[in-house]
Formats: C-alpha cells, sequence, structure tokens
C-alpha cells in the first residue's frame, strides 16, 4: 500500500522527481522563501540594516508574491508595531498577553488581522515600495501569485506538487507567525536581559534562516546580523556575506562591537559615557557575570541549607528585567534581597546603573555627572566585585589602545 501511495505522488509532472528529488525541491524552495523573509522583509525593509540590489529585492518581492502572499507593506508594518509595542495589549502577537497556545495555534490569524488595521500600515508601514509592480499587483492580487504557483507545481511535480504547494503555504505562517512569535518570546535562553521576553531558541539559526537567534536580535534590533556569541551561528548572515561579496548587499548596520576596556584610564570621560551607553547591553551582562554571581556563590557558601535552597531559586530572578518578573517570583526576590545585605545593594547599583541612561532627555554632561557618581558610590561599598567592576567601567572607551 505504501508503495502505491509513493508510486502515486512521485509519478506525473513535466519534472518526474522520485520522492527523493521532491524532498530536496521541497527544502531548497522552502529555504529560498525563509531567506527571502530574513533578508528582505525583516532586515532589509522593517530595520534598515542592509541595502539590497534593486535585482535581489525584485526577486524576493517577486518569489514572496508566488510563495506566501504577503505585501511588503503590511509585513512591515505589522513588525515594526510589535517591537515598538512588544509585550503590550498593543502588541499584535505577545504569548505573554495572549497566551502562547494562541500565538503558536493562530499565528497567522493574528497577523492578517493586524496586516488589515490601518492605522497601523499608516503609522508603520513607511518606505515600504509603492511603485506600479506593487500597486498594481502585488498588493492588489496577492491571492493571484500563490494561485499561479499551484498551477506552476502542479505542471512540474504532478499531483505531488499539490502537496508540494500545500507545504509552501504553511511553512512561514506556522515558522515565523508561530514558532518565531510564539516560542521566540517563551522558551530558551537569553544573552542580554531586554524590557522584553524575546528568547534565542537555539544557538544555531539553520532551519529558520537565524531567526531562531530572537533574543538576539531584539536586544539589537538594526543589526544586520543575529548571532552575538562566538558559537551562534546565523544562516540568513552567511546568504547576506555572500550577496555582499557578489556586489548585491551592502551592510549598514551591525551589533556594536564589545567595548574596548583601557587597563591605565581611570578618568571617567565623555568617551568613557558614549562607550558605555553604546555597549549597554554588553555592560549589564557583564554586570550579571561579574559582579551578581559572584556575590551570589559567597552568599550560598556562608549560608544554611534552607538559605541555599531559597537562593538558587532566586539566582535566575537577580539579573532578569524586572518587568518580566510575575508577583510570586517578585515575593521570592524582595524575600532574598531582604536578607542578604550584600546581594541587595549589588541588585540596587543594577537598577541604578541602568538608570544612568534610561532617561534619554539627559544631556551629555548630565550622563557623564550620572556616572561619575554611580562608580564613586559603588566603589564605596565594600564590596569587592562591585568595586572591580566600577574601576573596569572607567576604562570604556572608544578608543583603540
Amino acid at each position: 500500500m505504501i508503495d502505491v501511495v509513493l508510486e502515486f505522488l512521485s509519478g506525473g509532472g513535466l519534472a518526474r522527481l522520485s520522492i527523493g528529488g521532491l524532498v530536496v525541491v521541497g527544502l531548497i524552495l522552502t529555504q529560498v522563501t525563509i531567506a527571502a523573509v530574513t533578508i528582505y522583509l525583516h532586515r532589509h525593509q522593517a530595520h534598515r540594516a542592509l541595502g539590497l540590489h534593486p535585482v535581489v529585492t525584485h526577486f524576493f518581492r517577486f518569489w514572496l508574491w508566488m510563495t506566501t502572499g504577503m505585501v511588503t507593506r503590511e509585513w512591515v508594518a505589522v513588525h515594526r508595531k510589535h517591537h515598538a509595542k512588544c509585550e503590550t495589549a498593543q502588541d499584535p502577537h505577545s504569548p505573554r498577553i495572549l497566551g502562547i497556545g494562541t500565538v503558536l495555534a493562530r499565528g497567522a490569524e493574528l497577523y492578517r488581522r493586524e496586516a488589515a488595521n490601518k492605522q497601523t500600515l499608516a503609522h508603520y508601514g513607511h518606505l515600504t515600495p509603492d511603485d506600479w509592480l506593487e500597486r498594481h499587483l502585488y498588493a492588489r492580487f496577492p491571492v493571484l501569485g500563490i494561485t499561479l504557483l499551484l498551477g506552476l507545481d502542479i505542471a512540474l511535480f504532478g499531483i505531488a506538487g499539490l502537496v508540494l504547494w500545500a507545504v509552501q503555504m504553511v511553512w512561514i505562517p506556522f515558522w515565523a507567525a508561530g514558532v518565531i512569535n510564539g516560542l521566540g518570546h517563551w522558551w530558551g535562553y537569553r544573552n542580554y536581559e531586554t524590557r522584553d521576553a524575546a528568547r534565542n531558541i537555539t544557538p544555531l539559526g539553520i532551519f529558520i534562516g537565524g531567526e531562531e537567534l530572537h533574543s538576539n536580535h531584539h536586544a539589537f534590533p538594526a543589526s544586520a546580523r543575529f548571532s552575538s556569541k562566538w558559537w551562534e551561528f546565523d544562516l540568513g548572515w552567511v546568504y547576506i556575506r555572500v550577496l555582499a561579496l557578489l556586489g548585491l548587499a551592502r551592510v549598514k548596520k551591525v551589533a556594536p562591537r564589545r567595548p574596548v576596556i583601557l587597563e591605565r584610564k581611570e578618568t571617567i570621560d565623555l568617551d568613557t559615557v558614549r562607550a558605555v551607553v553604546l555597549s549597554r547591553m554588553y555592560v549589564m551582562a557583564s554586570y550579571a557575570r561579574e559582579v551578581i554571581r559572584p556575590v551570589l556563590r559567597q552568599e550560598r557558601r556562608e549560608a544554611d541549607g534552607s538559605c541555599r535552597r531559597l537562593l538558587r531559586r532566586a539566582r535566575g530572578l537577580l539579573t532578569r528585567e524586572v518587568t518580566l518578573i510575575d508577583m510570586a517570583a517578585r515575593g521570592r526576590l524582595e524575600q532574598v534581597l531582604e536578607r542578604f545585605a550584600n546581594l541587595r545593594v549589588v541588585y540596587q547599583y543594577r537598577q541604578q546603573l541602568q538608570s544612568v541612561w534610561a532617561r534619554q532627555a539627559l544631556s551629555q554632561e548630565q550622563l557623564l555627572q550620572g556616572l561619575q557618581e554611580w562608580c564613586q558610590q559603588a566603589e564605596a561599598t565594600g564590596i569587592t566585585a562591585l568595586q572591580e567592576f566600577s574601576q573596569r567601567l572607567r576604562g570604556y572607551s572608544l578608543q583603540p589602545a
């Protein structure tokens, strides 16, 4: 029976491919669609992180029209609103607000609903294609493309083409609208404590073109490269580098490099401030690693059994973005901070350091004064890890050694 089904699926069509050949074709076609979404829609159109040659942009626009029926302006507007209103009631697809089950099961529906919002398109859809092709074909007849694809798949692959077409139709709604928008804000690891709940699903961004590194993207949304650690891999970035070598792409922005730390620099000046603010994600990650964790380990060594359990449960909470902590967890955190004075001090200084650059209206001179005062007060606490971190912070610079 299975042999009959396989023979039925592999038969017919101009291409006359075997089942194995059809699988390979399906993987290639869906990967081209993934590349179109992550390179063209996401990194190029939504965040302007790179420029693309007109040949590439026209190919990706045509390909997405055929394989997804998505309109550039709609996709870009919905995604930009997601970043602007992330994890709020106005976020088009936040699992923290709507529930993980809703986003996984109805991600495509949530996207279509927001894409139909004219206010969203007007406010967030700027600088997207508005030429003759977009007005008279791609945006006007989005269903026509996927209908033509259906006919082409059946002509090339026979009855198996219908299966291949169905796979192409569900590929982006499932992986992008469901998995990335859902699991990408629910499960995984984080290199940086951003104010949203974005997470890296896996360090190997192969299957979905690097979109798996979702937390890194939210930490540095304007970066054309999503990988951050040396052990992370972003397939979309590989595609971009190949296009750049061919003269078909130009990278405009990438995440800032890790700051230069000058060992003999002790005076906090405007160069220090600029380096700290530009590298604030790295600064807070270093603070967690170099201050919070050593103090926590010291407290655990000196605590009795019951306190060790309490400290173990609070480990992640001490470095987590405060807006992401629910009431029950906040109660545990407050219990730890009340009982352990040194942890309370370094936790408070973490919040104060964030506040140095959180107020956007401050002038550079006010930022300079705020950072100087923070370092002076941190070094007066008597907590070795905090003092050493403050001294290293003084050496931050945009200038090479």
